[in-house]
């Protein structure tokens, strides 16, 4: 599930110089003209304001929906879709909407938005505890934050944010499909920290408990993903492991 893995936590200034430091650039010619963009990208996307990062955000998603089969409101999916969430249109003063996609993957995502897209592979390997857990989960990224910061580093790496600075006003940039197509895919597969999966995970449990739900569908849901794809990880990733995680909430749901 790519939107239940993250990278590790950094200020933006330091992925920046580590970006930098890794890439060899040389700070003379065009180099130094990249350098500048890249900084300049960062510093747009760290100051936009809520209302540019719907406006983008809107955007985005608009575009990603229009390039997945959806499924439509009379499908099993939708439906299911739509009782599962039944209460959850507005969750901490955070307005949701929900849609699922058309695709095998096991996988779900959210825009800071408040958008939360669902894969039909997912709700189809998982129960309805289950799958209440994985969208509780990406309530979290949202209420918490961890969705906007996401998309702050995304839309600094891509060429929307090229396209805004050209218009001089982010709120009135038009973007392009291939500006929208590339920042929506850094949004499906953006990754978050190893604190900030834990809060996302720890919210979800509040969450569903708040509600009266069953949270040891958390455990058994990570533990679905660990039989699947395995409990290793990478030298370089910070995220936990989904066998790891299962075992901290189970720790925690004693």
């Amino acid at each position: 599930m790519k939107k239940l893995a993250f990278v590790q936590k950094t200020s933006y200034a330091a992925c920046l110089a580590i970006t930098l430091t890794l890439s060899g650039c040389k700070t003379t010619g065009s180099d130094m003209s990249g350098l500048l963009s890249a900084g300049m990208g960062m510093a747009t996307a760290i100051t936009m304001t809520d209302q540019q990062m719907k406006l983008i955000g809107d955007q985005s998603i608009a575009h990603l929906d229009s390039q997945h089969q959806i499924a439509p409101s009379n499908s099993r999916y939708a439906q299911r879709l739509a009782q599962l969430t039944q209460g959850w249109e507005t969750v901490d003063g955070q307005s949701l909407e929900y849609k699922v996609y058309m695709l095998p993957e096991i996988n779900a995502f959210a825009v800071p938005n408040g958008s939360i897209r669902m894969y039909s592979g997912l709700m189809d390997e998982m129960t309805d505890d289950e799958v209440r857990y994985v969208i509780a989960h990406e309530i979290g990224h949202v209420v918490l934050g961890h969705s906007k910061r996401a998309f702050q580093v995304a839309y600094a790496a891509s060429a929307a944010r090229e396209a805004a600075a050209a218009s001089g006003n982010t709120t009135a940039a038009a973007l392009s499909n291939s500006e929208l197509g590339e920042l929506g895919e850094k949004l499906v597969n953006a990754q978050f920290s190893q604190t900030q999966e834990h809060e996302a995970d720890d919210y979800a449990i509040k969450l569903m408990q708040r509600h009266g739900m069953n949270a040891q569908a958390a455990v058994t849901a990570l533990r679905k993903l660990e039989a699947k794809y395995g409990n290793s990880r990478s030298l370089f990733s910070s995220h936990p492991a989904a066998g790891d995680r299962a075992d901290r909430l189970s720790n925690s749901l004693r």
